[in-house]
């Protein structure tokens, strides 16, 4: 009985809503129109059709008049923002006032309590879903006008994105359906309880599934990489970053293969971002030992000479050649160079190092191997008889 009682009490917004302004439009007729209006209250699905005709009507011209006034704010900026910004809001003023129309033209048809409310509560419906999408749609635009304004917006980024837009989404969804849910009469605080403990049950089913979403709300405010960085994980994989969703991290490898690892694991490992730091050049070292007969300046000089003129390395910084050690058989050194993606690393490597042969062989450079001379102490006396 008690529940009954409540739901008796509770109030139809929508309802009141359209009675309210149906008669506030029988107030403020003239006096010249009341009696018009007065014969086709006496023809109700008459009255209605002009209601939803005359709302069409008024919904098209607020739109146009939107747009128009709106529009030429619009062209005087340089982005398209405002101009995807301004059209979806005439159409959100659109879908209001035809809505509202509809709302008053169920009050005029008069039906029974029972239809009146269910159609009402069917309209109002489907207005909010169709400001639900058009919310969905505001906040899309935005978060990518924020993320081409690197200097002002910093935590809004391309990389970002992904994440804000599905918390926006399940944020607006959310406040939606409550809202759908209040519209109907229905009060879902108790679901909301309900769904709290269920919540509970549901995360120790799946802790993993969570743990890659925490992880991944992690990535994206601690930032290790972003897509089209290039990293290197501790467990081996190396490769381009072209996906980072709530749950994994995609690479794609210089086999073209693309490996996707979970979130938990790319929080809980060590990284390196070849991407990183300033700009996205990295530097190679190639290694190599020269005899202790060479000369030393000699060498520098070629290797200097060849970096300098070759096309894969850049010119800023300059190439460097730099000895390192008196090793064993031979003087190290090294020659360093920058390079414009670390993706290159591995054919300009194998390039440098046959051109470095090449011109050592040119030039009379010796690279020097391991040798090992063996000598015999004393050969056994019957080693050469005959058997």
């Amino acid at each position: 009985m008690a529940k009954e009682g409540s739901e008796q009490q509770s109030v139809d917004t929508s309802s009141e809503v359209a009675e309210k302004m149906f008669t506030d439009i029988k107030s403020t007729l003239p006096d010249a129109i009341a009696p018009i209006w007065e014969s086709l209250e006496s023809n109700p699905w008459l009255l209605a059709a002009l209601v939803i005709v005359i709302g069409f009507v008024l919904a098209k011209l607020f739109q146009w008049l939107f747009k128009s006034v709106l529009g030429k704010i619009a062209n005087k900026t340089t982005g398209q923002f405002d101009d995807k910004l301004f059209v979806i809001l005439s159409r959100a003023v659109y879908s209001l006032i035809f809505y509202l129309s509809l709302l008053l033209a169920i009050e005029a048809l008069q039906f029974s309590q029972g239809v009146d409310t269910f159609l009402k509560r069917f309209v109002v419906t489907l207005l909010i879903l169709s400001l639900i999408g058009k919310l969905l749609k505001i906040t899309r635009i935005t978060l990518e006008a924020f993320s081409h304004n690197k200097h002002r917006f910093k935590f809004i980024e391309e990389r970002t994105i992904p994440i804000l837009d599905i918390t926006t989404k399940i944020l607006i969804v959310g406040a939606g359906l409550y809202v759908l849910f209040l519209s109907w009469g229905i009060n879902p605080t108790a679901w909301l309880a309900s769904a709290g403990i269920i919540g509970i049950a549901v995360g120790f089913a799946a802790k993993d599934t969570l743990a890659n979403l925490f992880s991944g709300f992690f990535i994206v405010a601690d930032s290790p990489y972003k897509l089209g960085d290039y990293i290197l994980l501790d467990t081996g994989e190396r490769g381009r970053v072209t996906h980072v969703g709530i749950r994994s991290t995609r690479l794609l490898t210089r086999d073209d293969v693309e490996v996707t690892i979970p979130n938990s694991v790319m929080g809980n490992a060590k990284i390196v971002n070849e991407s990183g730091g300033p700009w996205e050049k990295t530097r190679i070292r190639i290694n190599v030992g020269v005899s202790y007969d060479s000369d030393l300046e000699q060498v520098h000089d070629v290797l200097l000479e060849m970096a300098n003129d070759n096309d894969d390395l850049c010119k800023n910084p300059e190439p460097r050649v730099r000895f390192r050690a008196f090793g064993a058989s031979s003087i190290d050194l090294q020659l360093m160079a920058w390079i414009e993606r670390p993706e290159q690393k591995g054919l300009i490597s194998h390039r440098l190092i046959m051109n470095i042969h090449k011109l050592f062989n040119e030039n009379g450079i010796e690279i020097p191997y391991s040798k090992q001379d063996l000598y015999v102490k004393e050969w056994p006396d019957n080693h050469f008889t005959d058997s």
